[in-house]
């Protein structure tokens, strides 16, 4: 490769020689993997001559990686109790073994790609894979059993629980009728059909209407706006959007260009 092209078609070949070694392992090693600090021991491994003259690969997680350090509690004794018990996790199995695959009849490398703050990078081969197996706890291991029984009671936990409240939570508050809207009704009763008003003025008076609730029926707002509900329907038609399935079935609602909800207070 030329070290002056640096683009994504170029492939550097120098650790092409390079073996390593492709194995498969469980999950709450990777996990701890991934927490240990840089350039810190996470295991061994033992190689030795099994039955037959076959290899016999051993590994043993490293001590640090075993049990999660309890973090130091701040505040109350109870707090950081609780604290505690909330991030500590269970111990893994420090034995395990790898079982080795053939690879004969495959070709396997492993390629790395580092894209610099431009967004383009080099592609790289690694090295080429001599070994594959895959990282297995030992039989028999009462510490994996424990692992295993967690799991399995963790995932049998229901994800929603039923919670006994002190009080009934209201979802919605009533609205009482105001005197304007009392007086409406009665001149409304006395005047007998409405008169359209200006369109714009309409829209004002829709949209002022809006930013206090987002769904309204067409009883409400013939009411708000004291317009003829044909002619009413004409302007809601162009700035709001008709719901017809649940869970706001018959009412209306602006579109979302015209949304600009005042955000509620904390």
């Amino acid at each position: 490769m030329s070290k002056d092209s640096n683009s994504d078609r170029d492939l550097n070949i120098d650790n092409a020689k390079r073996g390593v070694w492709l194995v498969k392992v469980p999950k709450y090693i990777s996990s701890r993997w991934e927490k240990a600090a840089a350039m810190s021991e996470v295991g061994r491994l033992k190689i030795t001559k099994g039955p037959g003259g076959k290899p016999e690969i051993l590994f043993d997680l490293s001590d640090d990686l075993l049990t999660k350090k309890e973090p130091k509690s701040s505040g109350s004794k109870d707090k950081g109790k609780k604290e505690a018990e909330k991030s500590k996790e269970p111990d893994i199995p420090k034995e395990h073994r790898f079982t080795i695959s053939d690879i004969s009849n495959q070709h396997l490398a492993v390629f790395s790609h580092v894209k610099d703050e431009k967004a383009s990078g080099v592609l790289s081969i690694e090295g080429n894979v001599v070994q594959k197996g895959e990282c297995r706890p030992m039989m028999g291991d009462n510490q994996y059993m424990k692992l295993k029984m967690k799991s399995i009671v963790d995932a049998r936990q229901p994800t929603r629980l039923v919670q006994k409240l002190d009080k009934a939570v209201v979802n919605y508050k009533p609205i009482a009728a105001h005197k304007a809207d009392i007086e409406f009704e009665q001149k409304r009763k006395s005047e007998g059909k409405k008169s359209r008003e200006d369109k714009d003025k309409v829209m004002d008076t829709l949209f002022a209407a809006f930013e206090k609730h987002q769904y309204y029926n067409i009883k409400d707002l013939e009411r708000i706006t004291r317009q003829p509900i044909p002619y009413l329907k004409e302007i809601l038609k162009e700035i709001c959007v008709y719901n017809a399935k649940n869970p706001h079935k018959n009412m209306w609602e602006l579109k979302p260009e015209y949304r600009h909800y005042n955000s509620d207070k904390s």
